[in-house]
C-alpha cells in the first residue's frame, strides 16, 4: 500500500508538472505572438505605470489618460477605485487601442480592502498565521470584486527603529516571523488559482532595507554589510517570493550606494538569479525620478539605468515612457531589455485570465454582494481581538465588568475615523466603530459610560492638523485644557472605572510619519496625571502604528492595554476583550524600548566581548549605559493574558544529531488562571560557537495553545539541520557543528532553556 501511495504520488507530480509546462509554453507562444504584432512604442507603453489621474465616472475616453491609453502607452493604473469607473477604462484599453491590450489595475490594499483589519503590525501580534491569511483572502475577495487585481502588499520590511512611521506596515523586527508573516499574506491573496476571478496578485515590498533608514527617517539611507542583509532584513522578502508572489516593489533607499531603483545586484543577482523569481518588478512611487536627486544622473540615465537592472515597470514617473526610445537609440539599452520588460508585464496579465476575460474583475453584482459584508466585519472583529496585547494588568483590573459605571475619556475614545489605521484607503471612515459605541453597545442597559475628550492628541494646533488628513480627522477642540480635563474628572467622578483611550491618531504612523518623541503627547500625559488623583483605578488603552515609549505610564497605570488600529470594526473588539468575552493573547513582534536613546533595541542582537553580566543592571567597562538598564520595557515576543501560564522544563528526544537527523523537544505548558485562554509558545535557538558571531536568541518556531483554565498540554517542537542554518562570511548557507541552546517560553526573556550539540 506505502508503494502504490508513493507512485500515485509522484504520478500526480508528474501530471502536474506537465500540466505546469504545458500552461507555461502555452502563455509563452500567446505572448510571442502578440509581442511580434507590438511597435516599440506600444512595448514601452506596457511597462507605464500611471495613477488614476483625472478620470472621472462617465469621462473615462476623454481623460488625459484615455488618450494615452487609446495610442498604447498605459500598462495599468492604481489607486482608482469603482468597479464603474474601472470598467470604463479597461473598455478603452481593449476596444479603443489597436492591440487591445487590457490593463492591470493595482491598489494599495494592505491591511483589508472597505472591511479593515489591524495594520500588519498589529496582525503579526496575533501570532496566527491561518488567521493573517484569513485577512489576506477577504481582501482579495473583496478587492476583486472591486474591480482590483493586484496588491502593493505585503509589505516585507524588518524594522528595528520605531521612530520610522512606516514600522505600522511590516510585521516588526523577527526574520523567521517576518519569514512566515510575509508567505501567509501572499497565500491569502493570491490563492490556489490566480486566474480566478476572486485572488488577486501580490506585490512584496519594498526590495530591499527600506526599514532600516538612518535616524529612522523615511526615504533615508540605508547601509548595511552583506551579512546582515541575508542573516536578517532578506528574509522576510523571500518568505513572500518562497510563496509565489507575482510582483516585487523596488524600495526608495540605497543599497551599497546605489539607489535600489538601479540596483542591477538587488534586482537580477539575488531576487532572480539566486531566489529563482520570475515575475515583474515595479518601481515604487516616482522611484525612477527620484534616482536625480540620489545623484545618479538625469531622467533619460536613470530611466536607463532601472531597465538595465532589471526594473520592468515604471510607477508614475514617465521616465520609461519618454526617454527609453531615445536611449535605444544612443545604445544605451538594448531592445532585448524592454522586451524582456514587456514579457514580464504581458505575463501578470496572462496568468491574472485578463486575456480571456478583461472585465472578470468588474461585475457591479459581485461588488454588491461581496464588500463589507456581515460575516467579513465578523471576521475582523475576530481577528482584531487577538492582535490586542495586554502589557500590564495590576491587581486584576481587566476585565471590567459590563454592570460597571465607566469613564470614558480620551482624544481617540469616540474617533471613528482613526480606527481603521494608516494606509487604508478604500475605507468608508464614517462605517467605523468607536470605541464609546463599542462599549455602549456591549453593554447594553447593564452599566453607564460617561464620556468626555478629556484631551487633544495634541496641544499643538498646527501638529494636530498635520496628523488630520485623508478624511481622518481628529475633531481639535478650542476649548481650553484645563476645561477639557475638569470634563474628564467629573466623568471619573460618576463611575467606578476610567478608561483612558489614547495614544496616536491614524496618521501619527505610516509613510511620512516618522517621529523623534515616541512617548505619549505631554497633553495626554497631564490628563492621565489628573485621572490618577480620583485614586480609581484606571485602564488606559492604547492606539498606536508603532512601539511607544510607555515607562512613566508602565509605572504609574494599573492597567494597559495597547490596541495598534484594530480596523473597521475597532470599537466592537476593543469593548470583546476589556469585557473579558475575549482574552488577550496577541504578543508584541517589535520590542518596546524605556526610552528613545536605546534604539535601536531588538531582542536578537549580538552579544559583544564585553557583555554585561546576566541580571546586572550596570558595571563600568561593559556594553551598557550609565542611565538606563539594557533590558526593554517589553521584550520581543511578550503580552499578559487574564489568566496565568505555567512551563515545564523542556525534554529533548535526543542531546546530539546529525545532518539528517531531528531532534523532538517537548514540555508542559499549564493554564493555572481562571480564563480559558490562548498562548503563544515560543521556540528559541543560540549557536554558541560559530565562524561568524551569532545572536544571543533566534526565533525559530511557534504556536498557539488553546488551554482551558486548569488544564495542561504538552507542546513539542521539532528541530532539524535547516533550523541551525545561517550565512557564513561567504555568504553560502550552512549550519556548522557544536554546542547550541533551545529556549521555550511565552516571550523572547522569560524562557526555560536545555541544549544539544550538532555533530
Amino acid at each position: 500500500m506505502m508503494k502504490f501511495t508513493l507512485v500515485s504520488l509522484l504520478f500526480v507530480a508528474t501530471l502536474n508538472a506537465f500540466a505546469q509546462e504545458q500552461g507555461n509554453k502555452k502563455m509563452d507562444d500567446f505572448i510571442t505572438d502578440l509581442m511580434a504584432k507590438m511597435t516599440l512604442e506600444e512595448k514601452i507603453g506596457q511597462l507605464n505605470l500611471p495613477g488614476s489621474g483625472d478620470i472621472v465616472t462617465g469621462q473615462a475616453a476623454n481623460s488625459d489618460i484615455g488618450r494615452k491609453i487609446k495610442e498604447g502607452n498605459v500598462g495599468g493604473l492604481f489607486n482608482i477605485k469603482g468597479v464603474d469607473k474601472i470598467r470604463a477604462v479597461q473598455k478603452v484599453a481593449v476596444e479603443e487601442s489597436r492591440l487591445k491590450i487590457p490593463l492591470i489595475f493595482g491598489m494599495d490594499v494592505i491591511h483589508g480592502y472597505q472591511t479593515v483589519f489591524p495594520i500588519p503590525l498589529g496582525l503579526a501580534s496575533t501570532w496566527d498565521r491561518a488567521l493573517i491569511e484569513q485577512s489576506a483572502r477577504v481582501a482579495a475577495q473583496e478587492a476583486s470584486a472591486d474591480g482590483i487585481c493586484w496588491t502593493f502588499s505585503p509589505m516585507a520590511d524588518l524594522s528595528r527603529d520605531p521612530r520610522w512611521g512606516r514600522i505600522a506596515e511590516g510585521h516588526g523586527e523577527d526574520p523567521y516571523l517576518g519569514y512566515e508573516m510575509a508567505a501567509a499574506m501572499v497565500r491569502g491573496y493570491q490563492g490556489n488559482d490566480l486566474s480566478a476571478n476572486n485572488t488577486i496578485m501580490a506585490c512584496v515590498k519594498h526590495f530591499a532595507l527600506y526599514g532600516a533608514s538612518e535616524a529612522g527617517r523615511d526615504y533615508n539611507t540605508v547601509d548595511m554589510s552583506r551579512l546582515r542583509m541575508y542573516n536578517e532584513y532578506f528574509a522576510p522578502y523571500k518568505g513572500a517570493i518562497d510563496a509565489g508572489a507575482g510582483s516585487v516593489m523596488a524600495s526608495f533607499n540605497e543599497v551599497d550606494g546605489i539607489p535600489a531603483t538601479a540596483n542591477k545586484w538587488l534586482m537580477t543577482e539575488v531576487l532572480r538569479n539566486q531566489w529563482g523569481f520570475d515575475g515583474f518588478i515595479v518601481t515604487d512611487y516616482t522611484g525612477i525620478n527620484e534616482m536625480i536627486d540620489h545623484g545618479i544622473g538625469g531622467l533619460k540615465e536613470v530611466s536607463a539605468l532601472a531597465l538595465q537592472a532589471g526594473i520592468d515597470m515604471d510607477m508614475v514617473g514617465e521616465g520609461f515612457l519618454t526617454t527609453l526610445k531615445a536611449s535605444l537609440s544612443e545604445g544605451k539599452i538594448t531592445e532585448q531589455q524592454i522586451d524582456q520588460a514587456c514579457r514580464r508585464v504581458l505575463e501578470a496579465k496572462y496568468k491574472l485570465g485578463l486575456f480571456d476575460d478583461p472585465y472578470k474583475y468588474a461585475d457591479p453584482q459581485r461588488s454588491a454582494r461581496e464588500v463589507y459584508t456581515e460575516e467579513n466585519r465578523k471576521i475582523a472583529r475576530n481577528i482584531a481581538a487577538r492582535s490586542f496585547v495586554l502589557l500590564k494588568n495590576e491587581g486584576k483590573v481587566l476585565p471590567i465588568k459590563k454592570t460597571n459605571s465607566i469613564a470614558l475619556v480620551g482624544p481617540l475614545a469616540n474617533a471613528k475615523e482613526n480606527m481603521a489605521g494608516t494606509w487604508s484607503v478604500a475605507a468608508d471612515f464614517s462605517k467605523g466603530i468607536s470605541v464609546m459605541q463599542g462599549l455602549q453597545e456591549l453593554m447594553g442597559q447593564s452599566g453607564r459610560v460617561h464620556y468626555a475628550k478629556g484631551s487633544n492628541v495634541y496641544s499643538d494646533s498646527t501638529l494636530e492638523a498635520r496628523v488630520s488628513v485623508f478624511g481622518k480627522n481628529t475633531g481639535w477642540d478650542r476649548r481650553p485644557e484645563k476645561v477639557l480635563i475638569d470634563e474628564a474628572l467629573s466623568a471619573a467622578g460618576k463611575a467606578d472605572v476610567i478608561v483612558a483611550v489614547m495614544g496616536e491618531a491614524a496618521e501619527m504612523s505610516g509613510e511620512s510619519s516618522s517621529r523623534t518623541d515616541i512617548e505619549l503627547p505631554a497633553n495626554q500625559r497631564r490628563l492621565i496625571e489628573a485621572l490618577l488623583t480620583t485614586g480609581k483605578p484606571v485602564v488606559l488603552v492604547v492606539f498606536t502604528g508603532r512601539p511607544l515609549v510607555l515607562k512613566w505610564e508602565h509605572e504609574n497605570i494599573q492597567a494597559i492595554l495597547n490596541v495598534w488600529f484594530g480596523g473597521s470594526e475597532a470599537g466592537y473588539a476593543v469593548a470583546d476583550v476589556l469585557f473579558g468575552d475575549v482574552v488577550p493573547s496577541g504578543k508584541i513582534t517589535s520590542t518596546f524600548p524605556q526610552n528613545v536613546g536605546q534604539i535601536p533595541i531588538f531582542y536578537n542582537h549580538k552579544n559583544t566581548g564585553r557583555p554585561l553580566p546576566e541580571g546586572q543592571w550596570f558595571q563600568k567597562f561593559r556594553s551598557n549605559y550609565l542611565d538606563v538598564s539594557n533590558e526593554p520595557l517589553y521584550p520581543f515576543g511578550y503580552g499578559l493574558s487574564y489568566t496565568d501560564f505555567r512551563y515545564g522544563q523542556p525534554i529533548l528526544s535526543r542531546n546530539s544529531m546529525s545532518a539528517g537527523e531531528e531532534i523532538e523537544i517537548r514540555f508542559s505548558v499549564t493554564n493555572t488562571g481562571d480564563y480559558d485562554a490562548e498562548e503563544v509558545v515560543q521556540l528559541y535557538i543560540r549557536d554558541m560557537v560559530g565562524s561568524i558571531t551569532r545572536p544571543v536568541k533566534e526565533l525559530k518556531d511557534f504556536k498557539k495553545v488553546m488551554l482551558k483554565k486548569g488544564e495542561s498540554s504538552q507542546v513539542s517542537f521539532t528541530i532539524d539541520i535547516e533550523d541551525l542554518k545561517f550565512y557564513n562570511s561567504d555568504l553560502q548557507f550552512v549550519a556548522e557543528p557544536g554546542e547550541f541552546k533551545v529556549f521555550v517560553g511565552g516571550n523572547s526573556r522569560d524562557v526555560k532553556e536545555a541544549g544539544f550539540t550538532l555533530k
